[in-house]
């Protein structure tokens, strides 16, 4: 009789401790602390092996939630040189959140990547057919969405706090993510892309910075056709035109206010009732095809000229650490 007594009240407290009221199920717990640095990652989309890679700052910890930010190389860009272009790895350890970089998709993908020979290029929306991932139809957002759940899968993660940025076609990705993604992410910052998904309202406003060149052939502020060599890549709107729709989306008012003017650099806010700077617009006077702040790669003759004016990995990590997910 003690026995089945002794069992009964360890089961009623076995129960107690598991339900409502008791010790309540943490799934921080279950990660394990990562090393910092670099880690790759594979998953399978649609029956591709799709792939991105994951920077950890040094002091990371699973006891706590990290922001995110992801950054869509540019077409014919890799996740590795973007790294090294941008250096949202350094920003991570500087600043404690994760970055991430994902790989775009290429023709032939038993071949490594090359700019000319075998480009890795991303998806955007833009039924742009001499854009490869576009005429390959890749899933890429649903590849975004898979690896989001993938990293949040591993690490511990501060789901008020998923940012995207990117550059050129990685910039167009960021709009598409932007509009059909909104309510994945808190903000989002295209550097020197278009945005071709126009007829796409995104779920709920998202806070955006735009950053371009005054002087980028790629991404023309007036508008016009991209064109490299022979190749034409579609017929971009102009920069206001793109802003101003963003303006309309978030519900900003007209008045325009400048946050930034240093070394022929010009930022402007447009604001909404709780928020000064909802949509902020940043130019760089002779500015070409390349992230600011960041080395050349293209030649002079295709993307003009680097200033080395502005920052954006700087400018844009203090615009996303303002705008968590309300």
């Amino acid at each position: 009789m003690r026995h089945f007594t002794l069992v009964f009240i360890c089961l009623i407290l076995l129960v107690s401790l598991s339900g409502c009221g008791g010790v309540t199920h943490n799934r921080r717990t279950e990660l394990k602390t990562m090393t910092s640095g670099d880690h790759s990652f594979a998953i399978k989309v649609e029956d591709s092996e799709r792939f991105y890679i994951v920077h950890v700052p040094p002091n990371y910890s699973p006891a706590k939630e990290w922001p995110v930010v992801v950054m869509f190389h540019g077409g014919g860009g890799t996740a590795e040189y973007t790294m090294q272009e941008t250096h949202w790895n350094t920003k991570a350890d500087q600043e404690g959140f994760l970055a991430v970089f994902p790989e775009g998709t290429r023709a032939n993908p038993s071949q490594p990547a090359s700019f000319y020979g075998n480009p890795q290029t991303w998806n955007d929306g833009s039924e742009r057919q001499s854009v490869g991932a576009v005429e390959r139809n890749a899933a890429d957002v649903e590849f975004v969405s898979m690896m989001l759940s993938d990293i949040k899968a591993h690490l511990s993660i501060d789901e008020r706090q998923i940012y995207a940025t990117g550059f050129s076609n990685g910039a167009s990705m960021t709009f598409r993510v932007a509009r059909e993604l909104s309510t994945v992410f808190a903000a989002t910052a295209p550097v020197a892309g278009g945005d071709w998904l126009v007829n796409e309202a995104p779920e709920r406003p998202l806070p955006l910075l735009y950053l371009t060149g005054t002087a980028d052939p790629l991404n023309p502020l007036n508008g016009g056709e991209i064109h490299i060599g022979s190749i034409t890549y579609g017929v971009k709107a102009p920069v206001r035109e793109i802003i101003g729709n963003w303006v309309r989306i978030d519900g900003c008012s007209g008045d325009v206010r400048v946050v930034y003017e240093k070394d022929g650099a010009t930022g402007v806010a447009y604001s909404t009732a709780s928020e000064p700077d909802e949509v902020v617009l940043y130019m760089i006077e002779g500015h070409g095809h390349y992230w600011p702040g960041g080395p050349s790669d293209l030649p002079e003759s295709i993307a003009g000229k680097n200033t080395a004016k502005l920052n954006a990995t700087n400018t844009i990590w203090d615009f996303f650490a303002k705008h968590p997910k309300k």
